[in-house]
């Protein structure tokens, strides 16, 4: 995949000047998991529209780039990603519960497709929700579905599938308001796996968010991402301006 094609895939899948963190608690001894859960879900304040200006770094084994990124969130509806180097605007994308698309101006080009392209860049199956969520510092599974085995770990409390399959999952959460602070994603059989780490969390208007998310995916290669939100605002008129011009040609990412 391309440089460009590599930079707006890592960001389809992730009036605060304060950047104070929220504090957290150390787990120290065995907490029911259905109050994990809950306690998880407790902090889903609601909201209609997120503005995220962040900055970000992408690295993989053959390049380093330094980006700012904006991201517009419509609850439930649209993700909207403007990337810029120097600056200088390279590439949007849109996001619906249906469709992802992409332009990039540097080779003139576009994608329009389904999440199986980001499924498989990141290595882990994705649709709409579970790209929001990883925006919010939610965690990217549904977890009032299934059963869990809870146990601490590093301090967290760690929730991981009762049945063991081919695809591995864990889940770790700080014990003062059961935030994500880790998620991992692993499937032996094919070598490839997923890390999500949120580092610290703010409380912007009742509502607590990430302050970073760093990202890491494996498969064939190691490719990390590092995104620093900078700014947050909620429930702002936001446009989300999305035309791919005509002379652009479409691709295909495998």
């Amino acid at each position: 995949m391309k440089y460009i094609s590599s930079v707006v895939c890592a960001f389809l899948i992730i009036g605060c000047k304060s950047k104070q963190a929220v504090a957290t608690a150390a787990a120290k001894d065995t907490t029911e998991i259905t109050k994990i859960i809950n306690g998880h879900y407790a902090n889903l304040s609601d909201f209609k529209t997120l503005n995220i200006k962040a900055n970000a770094k992408y690295e993989d084994p053959s390049q380093s780039h330094s980006l700012n990124v904006d991201i517009r969130i419509k609850k439930n509806e649209i993700i909207w990603v403007n990337i810029k180097i120097l600056g200088f605007p390279v590439a949007k994308a849109l996001i619906t519960p249906t469709k992802v698309s992409y332009y990039e101006k540097i080779n003139n080009t576009y994608f329009e497709g389904d999440f199986s392209v980001l499924s498989n860049w990141l290595g882990s199956d994705l649709d709409f929700q579970k790209v929001q969520n990883l925006f919010l510092g939610r965690a990217i599974d549904d977890l009032s579905k299934g059963n869990w085995i809870s146990e601490i770990n590093e301090k967290l409390f760690k929730l991981s599938p009762a049945s063991t399959t081919d695809i591995s999952k864990e889940f770790y959460f700080e014990a003062a308001n059961y935030l994500l602070k880790k998620e991992t994603i692993s499937q032996a059989s094919q070598n490839r796996a997923l890390e999500i780490q949120y580092p610290s969390y703010t409380e912007v208007e009742r509502i607590f968010l990430p302050n970073a998310v760093n990202i890491q995916a494996t498969q064939k290669e190691k490719i990390s991402i590092a995104i620093e939100y900078k700014n947050t605002t909620f429930n702002e008129n936001l446009s989300y301006s999305y035309v791919i011009p005509n002379d652009y040609k479409a691709i295909q990412i495998d």
